[in-house]
């Protein structure tokens, strides 16, 4: 997935619409280092891979020679009138985890596909972010010169207010006035996970969302609100990148499927707006420490999303036959 890191997909060749995607999810129980009995079919799986790894595309599309970790195809016996082709993306961060369950109480009695000679250890145990020297520390509210110094790569560690705000949020800010001041603030293409705690707000996952999703709006609410930040996934499209340049603004990517790790970042919750949405479109007001991010669209108008798109595309006309 876009925005993501290397996944695997399965594919199934023949069937009915229901039993070939049945027969495609099954593939992605295959280890990834199997060899397909079916000569032609591990050609094609072959094939496929050094396809997509030759466009470049990479770990959360931000280039590199590990798109795929994985093809997996089996074949069925079709309908005379059709010919179907399922394919079914298996995310990395799928544990394949399985448990049993006591059928009166619920209680859990065992685990499945877990590999006693290596323990679970769960990311919110482990340590955080490893400094490198490089990063950048950025505590909102920003100005637009600290902003516009910005550029595409920077690695930024962010410390102090965010919000988070999914689709409701911003069809909302577009036809209607904030309940906070954004100015210089960083909103959070995020829907968490959120436990009530007492009288307050517990943090359970704060991964990314994608981001694409908020293209018809981002422009606007990023002119209204002079919004310095905007943080998720997956990159945004031209529209964004020209309100990004008009404002002073960056669109900084998180790490996909790190969604414990984040809201290990999260010291505490002060307040929630538009609870009315529910708990993933609601806006949550974060206190942030040490956030990482990476800058992929800058207040220059520079876009890593839109280059390695240009250069996907030409190295997938490339591979095209004559």
């Amino acid at each position: 997935g876009k925005g993501c890191s290397p996944g695997a997909i399965g594919v199934a060749i023949g069937g009915d619409r229901a039993g070939g995607y049945a027969h495609a999810k099954a593939q992605l129980f295959r280890t990834l280092d199997d060899v397909n009995p079916d000569p032609e079919l591990a050609a094609l799986e072959a094939s496929v891979m050094g396809t997509v790894n030759g466009l470049g595309i990479g770990a959360m599309g931000f280039g590199g020679k590990t798109t795929l970790i994985g093809c997996k195809i089996g074949a069925l016996n079709r309908l005379p009138a059709c010919f179907f082709v399922s394919v079914a993306y298996d995310c990395w961060a799928f544990r394949r985890l399985g448990v049993v369950l006591d059928a009166k109480t619920g209680a859990i009695t065992d685990w499945l596909y877990r590999d006693p000679s290596h323990p679970v250890i769960p990311m919110l145990d482990q340590a955080g972010f490893a400094r490198t020297g490089r990063e950048i520390d950025l505590v909102p509210p920003l100005d637009e010169t600290t902003v516009r110094s910005l550029k595409v790569g920077d690695v930024v560690m962010i410390s102090g207010r965010m919000f988070t705000g999914r689709d409701s949020v911003h069809a909302h800010l577009v036809k209607n006035d904030s309940p906070v001041d954004l100015a210089g603030h960083m909103l959070y293409h995020c829907g968490p996970v959120v436990l009530k705690d007492g009288d307050g707000w517990r943090m359970m996952a704060a991964g990314p969302t994608t981001s694409i999703r908020e293209e018809p709006y981002q422009a606007d609410v990023i002119r209204r609100y002079g919004i310095r930040g905007v943080i998720g996934k997956g990159g945004m499209g031209q529209k964004t990148l020209e309100a990004l340049k008009e404002v002073g603004a960056v669109y900084l990517s998180a790490i996909g499927g790190a969604a414990q790790f984040y809201a290990k970042a999260v010291q505490r919750i002060d307040n929630v707006s538009f609870p009315e949405f529910g708990v993933p479109e609601a806006m949550w007001h974060l206190e942030v420490k040490d956030f990482p991010a990476i800058v992929t669209m800058d207040a220059n108008g520079n876009s890593l999303h839109k280059d390695l798109e240009a250069d996907s595309a030409v190295a997938l006309a490339a591979m095209k036959s004559p």
